[in-house]
């Protein structure tokens, strides 16, 4: 079993289902203390509320059928393989919530036998979970859309939250790195879960709720750097799936070069900053009212992987600026650098009571080194400094000493 869950937990790492916690390694392996933070198998995702979740992050099996050029566990992958039966993702996951090393189940499985097969075993993993040992826990199933419906419905009354990946950024690429999946495959199941899950919010005439169906959604995972396209693609694309398919999130995984890949496939790696900045564009359009035009003109395509995407625009628009604090919408607000969500919906409290100066702006938490070109005060006026042929410059990272050794 140890070894089973060493292969499997980490062929699962490639499946982003959270953001790193990042933070000191902690276990609670002696029987003291709660809250594991690391792990063979344990990942971290966050709440809405903002409490970090540890979950069992594990491939039910890394065996596939299919042939996807950028994944290590393909048929064709020379890697050490692994499956774990009904009954031992049950036992893993119990014994490991009664330990207090995790609080849910992330589960994802390389294709065995076939797509049906494969989604029913997962499906009766949740089931038992839910029906026969009464786990309260969150549960997360990576779904396969080549599967019937039926079982990926099934799956969302068992499961918080079911996911079915894109792949890749366009269906081209989808087409060329992984033949045996359809484009049209993928988004007619993501739609059926979609509808499931809007019919689940109904009433009937006497009243009755129907049965709850992935009560915090549905998500996606795109590759990114895998194929030539650039962020202007890959986020028309989000937002596409955004509105098409109601879901929560859109998660961009960096391609991770793996052995043995094909020659179509790049040989280094994509910056892990444009993953970063993707999330950070992703954030602009889904809660700050930015659209993927605005974010990406004038960048060629690609976003600047040396400042935010947000201070981007804000260089590139200097006439839209400076902000009066007291005077501003919420919409011009949030268009500042270094005014967050909650710190735009502080000033438009506050204001309401007194006049605002830069040290109330920085006590509501407004990063006021970003703020300071583009915002006026009582106490402050950003004068010629808005006009400065180096304001980008002083955004810049600072430069750093590379060794030679």
């Amino acid at each position: 079993m140890e070894r089973k869950l060493a292969i499997l937990s980490d062929a699962a790492r490639y499946d982003a289902s959270c953001a790193s916690s990042g933070t000191s390694k902690r276990n609670s392996k002696d029987g003291r203390g709660l809250g594991s933070t690391e792990g063979s198998g344990i990942c971290h995702a966050y709440a809405p509320d903002g409490r970090c979740i540890s979950l069992l992050k594990v491939l039910m099996t890394n065996f596939c059928i299919f042939d996807c050029a950028y994944c290590v566990n393909r048929v064709s992958s020379n890697v050490e393989r692994a499956r774990f039966s009904v009954d031992e993702v049950v036992k893993l996951t119990l014994e490991f919530y009664r330990r207090n090393y995790i609080e849910g189940l992330f589960l994802s499985s390389g294709i065995i036998q076939s797509p049906d097969k494969t989604m029913e075993d997962m499906v009766r993993i949740a089931r038992k979970l839910r029906e026969e040992e009464y786990f309260r826990g969150y549960i997360h199933l990576k779904t396969i859309p080549e599967a019937s419906q039926e079982l990926i419905e099934q799956a969302g009354l068992y499961a918080d939250r079911v996911s079915i990946n894109v792949e890749m950024p366009t269906d081209a690429s989808v087409t060329q790195y992984a033949p045996e999946k359809k484009p049209d495959t993928i988004r007619r199941a993501m739609a059926g879960v979609r509808l499931r899950k809007e019919a689940a919010k109904e009433t009937s005439h006497t009243g009755k709720r129907p049965p709850r169906f992935a009560p915090a959604g549905q998500s996606t995972q795109m590759i990114i750097g895998a194929d030539g396209s650039n962020d202007a693609t890959i986020l028309g694309q989000s937002t596409r799936l955004y509105s098409s398919y109601g879901l929560k999130r859109v998660y961009y995984s960096a391609f991770s070069p793996i052995p043995d890949a094909t020659a179509k496939l790049p040989l280094i790696k994509p910056p892990l900053m444009r993953e970063h900045r993707l999330y950070q564009a992703d954030w602009l359009m889904r809660f700050y009212g930015f659209d993927v035009g605005e974010i990406t003109a004038g960048t060629g395509g690609n976003l600047d992987l040396t400042i935010d995407p947000k201070l981007a625009w804000a260089l590139r628009n200097r006439h839209t600026f400076p902000v009066d604090p007291m005077r501003a919408d919420r919409e011009t607000l949030l268009r500042v650098p270094g005014f967050g969500a909650k710190t735009v919906g502080r000033i438009i409290a506050a204001r309401r009571h007194r006049r605002l100066r830069w040290d109330d702006l920085a006590r509501m938490g407004a990063n006021m080194k970003n703020a300071r070109p583009f915002v006026s005060l009582v106490d402050w006026t950003p004068g010629a400094l808005l006009d400065a042929p180096d304001l980008a410059a002083r955004f810049a990272p600072a430069p750093e000493q590379l060794s030679l050794f």
